[in-house]
């Protein structure tokens, strides 16, 4: 078996991109970024202006059933799809018929709006709206105008509340409800706007939300003096979200194997850590919580692999995201090394959070049918 240095030799990393370069400066706070702070006071000039405008111009907005907007104020990957996943299975169980509205980044669709079902080609719907519709199996609809999507899905399909993938600063939307995603590993980096940090809206946009959620990703040790000391007096109140691994599946026969059995059968091996995701650290400490020894090599977010970035000159096993697979199934990587593994994942949500949320899904929906009687 070769080792890591050796195999890095043969299939050298990529240099980071702007994008990791300067999520990395957020995140160490680097002294040069000062220099962008002009640049930053008129991002949220400009931005403050156009959420008041937008706000003010779709005050009077109302649709059929309640929306959900599931956001954040950081640009990068926080959780939102694993949440967005888990909500509509805990909303099922409580006889509510969900439905998803995208933007749908990364795909490019022949007309808008495009309804996404299991088998749409992600090229046109985006790798997130179609692992939504292949995971969840309930309506999702792709549209840049978020508010377009809501119409048809709502004239379209039966839904008795709709989630919004993402669209938090996308006020032409009226939301009934928001719910705020941060990323426990990255924070609020360091708490500056873009681009001199990494915030869409000013930490303060936290305490205007429903819910603020904290995925603390597989780290389960993660305490509530650490929330606190990343969030401060930006959340009036924090939900915890933990993700839990559930199956090891091979990417070229969909073959799913349990956790134990898996990691049992190649004891001591190390493995590739391959992801193009938002946050491709997070998705290795998920791998290590397990007790792998993880050699990641990381991506810009919505990145297609190639079949070069997944093959390796040793023998270990080559470990992806979901969100990669479905973008490699459709392209015909499915004939890649029998080596290639997805690990899928799911989020657990606190009880608490979900009965809060179905109560005032009930109030907004209450209010609704008395508007429009």
């Amino acid at each position: 078996m070769r080792s890591s240095t050796e195999s890095n030799l043969l299939n050298p990393r990529p240099r980071l991109s702007l994008e990791q370069r300067l999520t990395r400066a957020w995140q160490r706070d680097s002294l040069w970024l000062k220099l962008l702070l002009p640049l930053s006071w008129v991002f949220a000039a400009l931005s403050g202006m156009r959420r008041r405008y937008l706000q003010a111009r779709h005050q009077g907005d109302l649709y059929a059933a309640p929306v959900i907007v599931v956001g954040n104020i950081s640009v990068g990957g926080s959780g939102k799809t694993p949440l967005i996943v888990a909500l509509i299975a805990a909303l099922k169980q409580r006889g509510y018929k969900p439905g998803v509205v995208s933007r749908g980044y990364g795909g490019k669709p022949a007309y808008y709006p495009l309804a996404v079902t299991s088998q749409t080609d992600v090229s046109q719907s985006g790798d997130e709206p179609l692992l939504i519709a292949q995971l969840t199996g309930c309506p999702v609809v792709v549209d840049l105008n978020r508010a377009a999507a809501v119409d048809y899905l709502l004239e379209n399909y039966v839904c008795d509340v709709v989630l919004s993938d993402d669209g938090l600063q996308h006020y032409r939307l009226h939301r009934d409800i928001e719910i705020v995603v941060v990323d426990g590993q990255r924070g609020l980096g360091n708490r500056r706007r873009l681009p001199a940090g990494p915030l869409r809206e000013g930490a303060g946009r936290l305490s205007q939300a429903d819910y603020v959620i904290f995925n603390m990703g597989a780290n389960s040790s993660t305490k509530a003096g650490s929330i606190e000391a990343q969030l401060g007096y930006f959340a009036d109140s924090v939900d915890v979200m933990a993700i839990a691994a559930r199956q090891f599946t091979q990417l070229c026969s969909g073959e799913s194997v349990p956790i134990e059995v898996w990691l049992q059968a190649r004891e001591g091996t190390p493995a590739h850590a391959v992801a193009a995701i938002g946050n491709p650290q997070r998705f290795a400490e998920t791998l290590r919580a397990l007790g792998l020894q993880v050699d990641l090599h990381s991506f810009d977010d919505h990145q297609w692999l190639t079949d070069a970035e997944l093959c390796f000159a040793d023998d270990w096993p080559v470990i992806i995201t979901a969100k990669d697979a479905v973008k490699l199934t459709a392209s015909g990587s499915d004939q890649l090394s029998e080596n290639i593994w997805v690990l899928d994942i799911e989020a657990q949500l606190p009880q608490d959070f979900v009965e809060r949320l179905a109560i005032q899904i009930d109030a907004v929906a209450a209010g609704i049918e008395i508007a429009r009687v």
